[in-house]
């Protein structure tokens, strides 16, 4: 499909999702999915300033089977601020899929936890809760770098320079996007 022909397909998405990255989210995007067109290119469009990377990862992941099962474009069109899980969301679409409106910026960021260790009781279950907050944190941050791997997938962007700039909140205006290749094109 010739890109002005895509162009015109994105200033009528089918799938508008806003707010915060939760099960209130997910709910609406299937309720919306759910009333698209069997025919594609099916648009979908979110602004964001992020939530939980879990739910965009659901979201993601059923754009992924449908695309994989049904042959169906899906494209991804982010507007004014698409944070932390929306850039989560992103990841699951191809780059040639990734279209930011102009003055969008992207945040990326590694994951985060805040959690209370307490140690106290028989010295077997001290140890087990220990090495049970260890073994959370090395799958987060194998889900982490899953994530950032499937992001720059496509672009001019290395593993080392995402995972190097995530802990400072890397935000990303939509022309840099465009520069490094995270998207297709601004709008």
């Amino acid at each position: 499909m010739p890109d002005s022909d895509r162009y015109a397909l994105l200033a009528n998405p089918h799938i508008r999702l806003s707010g915060a990255v939760d099960q209130d989210m997910y709910c609406s995007f299937r309720q919306q999915l759910e009333a698209c067109p069997a025919t594609g290119p099916i648009i979908i469009t979110i602004t964001t300033l992020g939530g939980d990377p879990e739910v965009a990862r659901m979201m993601g992941d059923d754009v992924r089977l449908l695309r994989e099962q049904s042959g169906l474009a899906m494209m991804f069109l982010g507007k004014i601020a698409v944070y932390s899980a929306g850039a989560t969301f992103m990841s699951f679409f191809p780059v040639d899929c990734r279209f930011l409106t102009d003055t969008t910026r992207l945040m990326i960021h590694e994951r985060q936890i805040q959690k209370t260790v307490n140690v106290n009781g028989p010295l077997r279950t001290c140890g087990a809760t220990l090495k049970a907050t260890l073994h959370e944190i090395e799958h987060s941050i194998e889900i982490e770098e899953e994530g950032f791997r499937a992001i720059i997938k496509g672009s001019k962007v290395n593993f080392e320079t995402i995972r190097d700039r995530a802990p400072e909140n890397w935000y990303i205006d939509c022309r840099e996007a465009l520069k490094l290749g995270l998207i297709h094109d601004v709008i």
